[in-house]
């Protein structure tokens, strides 16, 4: 007999769930207090750790579709938060990086993110967040050989 697919044990459906919870929470905050969608959030703070990437390179890092990472970077362009230069090696595509102002914004949300984070994480010992941070990886890891053996056949 085949095993019933219940929702309420299901992993993938209660990891979706969570994420979308912690995504909504934090999309709230960061459009009520900064003027920002979380893709345009994602797109600086990568930005902030990595100074120039391309779209495509933002993509793979974020694990948003090009139409997202095309409309947050429109936003931060419009913005002037990032700045988009030449790419010599490949002119169809270009380089994102952070204006002054772009960096300015990332310094102020990262303690209001750090706070948040904290907050979400506190019922959590020290000790279950390095096992769940650990789960994290792992299964990342595991989604991420899936993927590869998906799009090889």
């Amino acid at each position: 007999m085949t095993r019933k697919l219940n929702l309420d044990s299901f992993i993938p459906y209660r990891l979706s769930v969570a994420s979308n919870a912690v995504s909504s929470a934090i999309a709230d905050s960061y459009r009520k207090r900064f003027g920002l969608k979380i893709p345009e959030w994602r797109i600086i703070a990568i930005l902030a750790e990595h100074a120039a990437l391309t779209p495509q390179t933002l993509g793979e890092a974020t694990r948003m579709d090009k139409i997202t990472v095309s409309r947050a970077a429109a936003a931060l362009l419009e913005r002037g938060l990032v700045v988009a230069a030449d790419n010599p090696a490949d002119r169809r595509s270009h380089f994102l990086s952070l204006t002054r102002a772009g960096q300015q914004l990332y310094d102020e949300i990262c303690p209001h993110a750090l706070a948040l984070e904290a907050e979400m994480l506190r019922a959590f010992a020290p000790n279950e967040l390095e096992v769940l941070d650990s789960f994290l990886r792992r299964l990342e890891q595991a989604t991420e050989n899936i993927l590869k053996v998906l799009v090889s056949r």
